[in-house]
């Protein structure tokens, strides 16, 4: 069992959004390599992903001063960043929870829908289809392409955000024929 990280480093308290966004480059810096302040005091290998990593992730998304806001464009953009970069998992699956209920939450809300403070959606606890979308009404379609855009031509692990990905584009974006070169559907 990893042990828990530090509560606060410089920089890695977000006020806002974008100190958020900030803060998880920090996070991927420190994936990719195995080096910098949420790594400090533990052996860690570069292009890992392990609980802790995903455990400042979610510290950094759910800080007090954004809880109550949307995850944002920026933030979404470094959580994709992330999962790049991490070549080998060792978090027991919560980063991808994390990510796919991260994306969710964003692509929800930039549509104008309702969606939990962040403590709630992105809680391990909190099941994604408990408030999540789970078909396209309703969803913006330009929300929709980012999605897939971001995911194109990638082989992504993630079950969870594909069979939202598969669900919401597949019927509101694309044809049915071209869903699978978007993405890799097989389990």
């Amino acid at each position: 069992m990893a042990t828990s990280a530090p509560k606060t480093i410089d920089g890695l308290e977000p006020s806002c959004c974008d100190t958020a966004a900030s803060a998880l480059g920090i996070v991927r810096d420190g994936v990719i390599t195995g080096e910098g302040p949420t790594t400090a005091g533990r052996v860690h290998f570069s292009r890992m992903l392990d609980a802790e990593d995903a455990a400042w992730c979610a510290r950094i998304l759910t800080a007090t001063a954004i809880n109550d806001t949307p995850v944002s464009r920026a933030e979404a953009e470094a959580l994709f960043e992330i999962d790049a970069a991490a070549t080998e998992r060792k978090d027991d699956g919560r980063f991808e929870d994390l990510l796919a209920k991260a994306i969710a939450h964003h692509t929800a809300s930039a549509s104008g829908l309702p969606v939990p403070p962040r403590n709630v959606a992105l809680s391990p606890e909190t099941a994604i289809e408990s408030w999540a979308p789970m078909n396209a009404r309703g969803v913006r379609t330009d929300a929709l392409e980012w999605v897939a855009k971001r995911m194109r031509g990638k082989h992504h692990g993630n079950r969870v955000l594909r069979a939202m990905v598969a669900t919401l584009v597949g019927v509101s974006v694309l044809p049915l024929a071209q869903l699978p070169s978007m993405i890799d559907i097989g389990m």
